[in-house]
């Protein structure tokens, strides 16, 4: 498996952008599900693949078009769907919700009807939907690089405030911090990591590897910090099992990056039952 890495540009594409994204989607999962904001990341990349299927629409139609990289406008209709989502929520404010499967009904709608009018890039759409080890370019792991400096560097410049926001709203807003204007940031940023993640754990599978691990974590960290840590830990292992089972079996790396998640995510809570039933019973 090294050999094959240090031989084919591909998979040092894929590698790469996949150790990448197993840091910056679980880093961020963990404030999406503190704040109860976990279908946030499904409606985004439903938007995310109304982008890539209109952007594969149009290159066959216009020939300025037939040159762009996809993720450019899959990742212009990721942030535009968090811009209209923080501006639904603004309108209907006792009923917040209502933003998410309307943005998210928004983008199957529209990625339906460019799937249905385009013709030939099915094997493509499949890439994007499920993720490809093959289909990683240069280009998109420089993309995913420079969305991750953007993350981290988020993260780091706005920890405390986050932090703040994601445990206690009320208490961020009295005390005098730009609540809504770090919560607009952070749903760009979300917007960006699940744009460029779609290329490796594709785009109806991305918002688990936001989740998943950080579900797992939460199981058995006992602080927010250790949750982070272990969150990462578990998407990394994760990314890393599924590109190595995917390139092996020939299968599509999404499917064995959540179902590798789901099965770390079972042993952390069978592991779990049985340290609470050791503890009950040592204490009996």
């Amino acid at each position: 498996m090294i050999d094959a890495i240090l031989t084919y540009e591909f998979l040092q594409n894929a590698f790469g952008a996949g150790l990448i994204i197993g840091v910056i989607a679980p880093l961020l999962g963990v404030f999406i599900v503190v704040r109860r904001l976990s279908l946030i990341a499904d409606a985004l990349s439903h938007v995310t693949l109304a982008g890539i299927a209109g952007s594969l629409y149009l290159s066959q139609s216009v020939a300025a078009f037939a040159t762009l990289n996809p993720l450019f406008l899959g990742i212009a209709a990721s942030v535009g769907g968090s811009v209209l989502i923080e501006r639904l929520r603004s309108l209907y404010k006792h009923y917040e919700e209502l933003a998410i499967p309307i943005i998210l009904s928004a983008g199957i709608g529209f990625g339906a009807i460019f799937i249905s009018l385009a013709e030939g890039f099915s094997n493509d759409l499949f890439g994007y939907l499920f993720g490809s080890v093959s289909a990683v370019s240069r280009e998109d792991l420089l993309i995913v690089v420079a969305i991750a400096g953007v993350v981290l560097a988020f993260i780091f410049l706005f920890f405390k405030e986050l932090f703040v926001l994601s445990f206690d709203d009320e208490y961020a807003k009295a005390s005098g911090l730009p609540a809504k204007w770090i919560h607009f940031m952070f749903m760009i940023v979300t917007a960006l990591v699940i744009a460029g993640s779609m290329r490796i754990v594709g785009i109806l599978l991305v918002s688990s590897l936001m989740t998943i691990p950080v579900a797992a974590a939460m199981r058995v960290s006992k602080s927010f910090k250790q949750t982070i840590i272990l969150s990462i830990l578990f998407g990394e292992g994760s990314v890393i099992a599924g590109l190595v089972s995917a390139f092996y079996f020939d299968l599509a790396p999404g499917g064995t990056i959540v179902v590798t998640s789901i099965l770390l995510l079972l042993i952390v809570l069978i592991y779990k039952k049985i340290s609470v039933s050791v503890k009950r019973g040592a204490i009996a």
